[in-house]
C-alpha cells in the first residue's frame, strides 16, 4: 500500500544539472526502507526558461517571471501540493510564482535565512558563493533582512560569474572546486561566521569546497524542507 505523501512541483532546468542535483540531494536525505518512502514529485525540467543571468546581469534578456508564473501553474493543476525552485537567482521573481498559485513555494532564500540565524544569532555575517546578481539585486540580503543577518559577497563579481558560465558550458571540474575553494578563503578574511552556498551550480561541486568556516548550502536546506513537508522521513544527518 502507497505511502499518503504529498507531492512536490519542481520548476527545474535552471540549470538542467542543477535540477538533478537537488533530486539527488532530496533521495540522499531521505530516510527509506524502499520506493514508496521517497518524495513523490512533479518536475517540470524546462531549460528554456529565459536566462536569469542575461535578464539581471547583461541587461539583454527576457523576463523570465511569466514563464515560472505558467510552470508553477501546470504543477499546481498536476496537483503538486507544494513548489520548490532550485535556483537562487530565479527567487528574484518569486512573487510572480506566489501571485500566479495558491500552492506555497518552499522558498529557498527565506529558509537559509532562518536557519542561519538561528545557528549564529542577529548581527551574523554569512559568506555567499552565489552569482553576482543576488549581490546587484538584494536577492539575498532581502531575504536575510527578515532575520536580522548580513551577506557578504566577493569583490570579483566577474570571476564569479565566470565560474558558473563555465560550470553550464562544461560541467563541474577539479579546479573550478578550487577556485570556489579560494573564494571562500578570501571570505574568512571578512570575518564571516559561515559560508553559505548560494548558487545551485556551485552545489554541486560542494562536497569539494575546502573552507575553515561552517558551510552550508541552500539546495540542502530546500531538500530537508521538501522532505518535511511531503511527510516523507528525514535522514538523521546530524
Amino acid at each position: 500500500m502507497a505511502k499518503n505523501l504529498k507531492r512536490i512541483g519542481i520548476l527545474g532546468g535552471m540549470g538542467p544539472e542543477a535540477t538533478a542535483y537537488f533530486m539527488h540531494r532530496v533521495i540522499a536525505l531521505t530516510q527509506a526502507a524502499d520506493d514508496i518512502d521517497h518524495v513523490p514529485f512533479y518536475v517540470d525540467m524546462y531549460p528554456q526558461v529565459p536566462s536569469r543571468l542575461a535578464a539581471l546581469v547583461d541587461d539583454s534578456g527576457v523576463n523570465p517571471g511569466p514563464v515560472l508564473a505558467d510552470m508553477a501553474r501546470g504543477l499546481t493543476a498536476q496537483g503538486a501540493r507544494a513548489l520548490v525552485l532550485p535556483c537562487n537567482t530565479a527567487h528574484h521573481y518569486a512573487d510572480y510564482i506566489t501571485q500566479a498559485v495558491n500552492t506555497p513555494l518552499l522558498h529557498m532564500l527565506d529558509l537559509s535565512a532562518q536557519l542561519l540565524a538561528g545557528k549564529f544569532g542577529r548581527g551574523a555575517k554569512i559568506g555567499l558563493l552565489s552569482s553576482p546578481a543576488t549581490d546587484t539585486h538584494k536577492i539575498f540580503q532581502s531575504a536575510f533582512d527578515k532575520t536580522g543577518i548580513k551577506a557578504i559577497f566577493p569583490k570579483d563579481a566577474d570571476h564569479v560569474l565566470s565560474l558558473i558560465r563555465r560550470i553550464k558550458a562544461s560541467g563541474p571540474s577539479a579546479d573550478m572546486a578550487q577556485a570556489l575553494s579560494n573564494l571562500s578563503a578570501e571570505l574568512e578574511g571578512y570575518g564571516v561566521d559561515a559560508i553559505l552556498i548560494g548558487c545551485s551550480e556551485f552545489s554541486i561541486l560542494g562536497q569539494d569546497i575546502t573552507t575553515k568556516l561552517p558551510i552550508f548550502d541552500t539546495v540542502d536546506i530546500a531538500a530537508k524542507a521538501v522532505i518535511i513537508f511531503s511527510g516523507a522521513k528525514l535522514l538523521d544527518v546530524s
